[in-house]
């Protein structure tokens, strides 16, 4: 009876998504990149510095890196999306994702402060 229109994003805007999703990607291993030396110098120059926020320091480190790079696949999947179904659809399946994960990685370092705050008690 009824066709629902399809809103179709023109192969020009996706080819454009996917080219800036790139870029950032890129700008995104240099800012890495300067973390990771940044971090390196900071355990180097403060040996003081206690085990516990060096542990906590590299899993939020690991966990951002895992973040972003779940956020560029996100990016890339939107920008491939060929119509409105499948562009809301993938941004469903993302967000349900992400509140697992994010749930996940709470519970992590919730569970390594706990730990430091234990090591600290006299």
């Amino acid at each position: 009876m009824y066709d629902k229109p399809q809103f179709e994003i023109p192969a020009a805007v996706r080819e454009l998504a996917e080219r800036n999703v790139a870029q950032v990607r890129q700008a995104y291993d240099q800012v890495l990149t300067l973390m990771r030396k940044s971090q390196e110098a900071v355990a180097k120059s403060q040996g003081a510095m206690a085990q516990s926020a060096m542990e906590i320091q590299a899993k939020s480190l690991e966990f951002a890196q895992a973040n972003i790079e779940s956020n560029f696949r996100f990016a890339s999947e939107l920008a491939r999306a060929r119509d409105l179904k499948e562009y809301l659809e993938t941004q469903s399946r993302y967000a349900q994702s992400q509140l697992e994960i994010y749930s996940k990685q709470a519970q992590e370092i919730t569970r390594l402060m706990s730990e430091a705050a234990h090591k600290s008690q006299p």
